[in-house]
């Protein structure tokens, strides 16, 4: 790539934090510069560029230590200036490599590099599972570290945050950098001095909340100008002394399809005690009302867009039981408000999917990951009616202090670039939301995965058998399998059925990132049966132990599919990595969740010549889930750009902070 595309590309990136989606001739300005480039991209040659560096290994394979520090001295200087050109980065990137191998013991192979070269470019890098991404991303890491204004390295869970920092540190280190990882438990001043770091891993949860708590310590300041001249006038008192954060220079995300897009749904919010015993009392009494109301006679339940709608029988049932409440009860509109927000927690909200219990208290299950999440609330009382419905102490609903979603957040960074193993489905939505191209890294070795054909059956009951049988077949040649389920509650009632088949297993779902890390990483030992969420484990290597290649390495069954492709495609590639064999298969239902939601009027009939029967159906009938998930990832993406709208309109009309209503 030359001079001249650079300069291009940056004159089409041109990203304003906070910006409004694009509408109308906008819009197809905005979609015809992402073609453009994205055809930059596609013929951009990242790949020569590698093999150039490669070519620079002799002036610094023997070079001396001091030899070394001293060229990096000499391209930090050049880079806090932003005087570099591409020369620069690519011998940055040459001796960068010579320094992992020094430190670490790694050298990276040219496809990390031509991976690096494009975060660096400001990209979405797809590389595939076991291509080495963590440390990929420690060569551009390092080189916005050289300039002076921080970087935040974006990785999937807290434990992986401390974890890379401490393994790649060496590399930063040698380099004259800095590196922290933030823990949840860290004090304020410690976090402030981690972003002081030229390198800082965290979490995009723990990254947006120290975003909105310094934005809630400025008040009414707005901008740097403001908050400088207030700390002259007023000192400690101006509020700029409690900020941790240093600013949203440079971010670099790992598993961004889940951190961007996946995890986008949900805003950040930072809210407080409310107490208001009468509230919670008003959440009892309409789990009891619920409670008597009949299905389809009183109310209707739309699966596919998660909603409860009274019918007219309903209304006039629901106003003669709560004619003796009196109060708020009276009205109308408030009551059945209140009612259908307990029937949407009794119907669409079921313990070990969406949520579980732990400690006499409600905690949410995060739908892609399986893990709990103890610090969220689900917002508007939808939290306490879920709780009441369990018969549990209610707490009343917070008042929101300041809110933010991750999709406007992370467009605040004046540079953004992510690497994940699936981007390439939602490249439209990377370059519409965020202006980030998609680069796909081809795979150091070829990918020998053998891809085979989903099975299909009628009723549930009938696809866990199957799964069950094709475990113990896969068992009986020691190969180890990897089973992925949707939900804890899915997995629980799969480890049911392997313990009455006297076949051992191991269970991963919603535990500590640390044993989390530590059963995925042994899932290729011999004739290991590892039953878990989708997504457990997702930034941790399954390495296959010795034999195991001969044998055709680690077998991944999914027994669902999920509403996004990218999640079954991150699912299958925890096998067949760096060229190791490996295969994998889905097993799906005419019962399963994804047809229940997204299945058209015509799919719904094709689904009726199938049949429910207890057998195996057709291949072909697979096409029902492809339909499905399609049309599940259109409903997703309006959505998120419903979010994105919702966060702007917030910003603009009610100020950054300040209660809902």
């Amino acid at each position: 790539m030359s001079e001249t595309q650079s300069t291009i590309w940056r004159m089409l990136d041109q990203r304003r934090p906070g910006e409004a989606l694009p509408t109308g001739l906008d819009l197809m300005w905005h979609r015809g510069a992402g073609r453009m480039r994205r055809l930059a991209v596609r013929h951009g040659s990242f790949g020569d560029r590698a093999t150039a560096i490669i070519a620079l290994e002799a002036d610094y394979r023997h070079a001396a230590a001091a030899k070394l520090r001293e060229e990096i001295e000499s391209l930090r200087e050049r880079f806090r200036r932003s005087r570099e050109t591409l020369a620069d980065v690519d011998r940055a990137a040459a001796i960068l490599r010579e320094v992992a191998d020094r430190t670490l013991g790694i050298r990276p192979y040219p496809v990390q590099l031509a991976g690096a070269l494009a975060l660096e470019a400001g990209c979405v890098v797809e590389m595939a599972t076991g291509e080495g991404k963590t440390v990929t991303g420690t060569i551009p890491a390092a080189i916005a570290g050289w300039r002076g204004r921080g970087c935040h390295v974006i990785t999937a869970n807290d434990y992986l945050a401390v974890r890379d920092a401490e393994e790649m540190g060496p590399v930063y280190r040698f380099c004259g950098l800095t590196v922290v990882g933030i823990d949840p438990d860290m004090p304020p001043d410690a976090r402030r001095d981690a972003y002081q770091s030229d390198i800082t891993y965290t979490t995009n949860k723990e990254a947006a909340a120290d975003f909105l708590r310094d934005r809630l310590a400025l008040g009414r300041l707005t901008g740097a100008s403001e908050a400088l001249l207030a700390k002259i006038a007023e000192g400690s008192g101006s509020g700029t002394d409690r900020l941790v954060q240093r600013g949203l220079a440079c971010a670099i995300v790992d598993e961004a399809d889940s951190v961007l897009i996946d995890e986008a749904v949900t805003p950040l919010i930072i809210s407080g005690p409310a107490p208001n015993p009468q509230q919670v009392e008003a959440f009892q009494q309409s789990a009891a009302l619920a409670a008597e109301l009949i299905p389809t006679k009183h109310y209707r339940v739309n699966v596919r867009y998660h909603e409860v709608e009274l019918t007219t029988a309903g209304k006039i049932e629901l106003a003669k039981q709560a004619e003796p409440l009196g109060g708020m009860w009276a009205g109308a509109r408030r009551r059945e408000e209140l009612v259908v927000q307990a029937l949407t927690a009794r119907e669409l909200y079921l313990p070990g999917k969406q949520y579980v219990i732990q400690d006499e208290k409600v905690v949410i299950v995060d739908e892609f990951t399986g893990r709990l999440m103890p610090d969220r609330e689900w917002r508007d009382g939808l939290h306490q009616a879920v709780t009441a419905r369990e018969g549990l102490e209610i707490e009343p609903p917070k008042d929101t202090y300041a809110r933010i979603s991750f999709q406007r957040f992370f467009r605040m960074y004046r540079k953004l670039a992510g690497m994940t193993g699936t981007a390439a489905e939602a490249r439209q939505e990377f370059w519409e939301v965020y202006r980030l191209p998609i680069v796909v890294v081809p795979t150091h070795r070829p990918c020998i995965r053998q891809e085979l054909p989903d099975r299909v059956f009628g009723l549930a009951e009938a696809r866990w058998n199957a799964v069950v049988e094709e475990i113990r077949e896969i068992h009986a040649t020691t190969r180890p399998v990897l089973v992925g389920t949707r939900s804890v509650q899915a997995s629980e009632h799969l480890s049911e059925l392997l313990t009455a088949a006297g076949l051992e297993h191991q269970v991963l779902n919603a535990v500590y990132h640390e044993q989390e890390a530590t059963i995925v990483s042994q899932a290729g030992q011999p004739s290991r049966i590892t039953v878990a969420t989708n997504m457990a484990g997702r930034g941790t290597d399954i390495k296959l132990a010795r034999g195991i290649s001969e044998l055709g390495g680690l077998h991944v069954i999914a027994t669902e599919r999920h509403e996004s492709r990218r999640v079954d495609r991150q699912l299958f590639g925890r096998c067949a990595r760096q060229g190791d064999p490996g295969s994998s298969r889905a097993f799906v239902a005419l019962e399963d969740e994804l047809l229940e939601r997204h299945t058209s009027f015509l799919d719904k009939l094709v689904m009726r010549r199938y049949g429910s029967g207890a057998g195996e159906i057709a291949p072909r009938a697979s096409r029902l889930f492809d339909r499905a998930q399609r049309r599940a990832q259109r409903m997703a993406l309006r959505q998120r750009k419903g979010v994105l709208k919702t966060d702007t309109w917030f910003n603009e009309y009610l100020g950054f902070a300040g209660r809902e209503v």
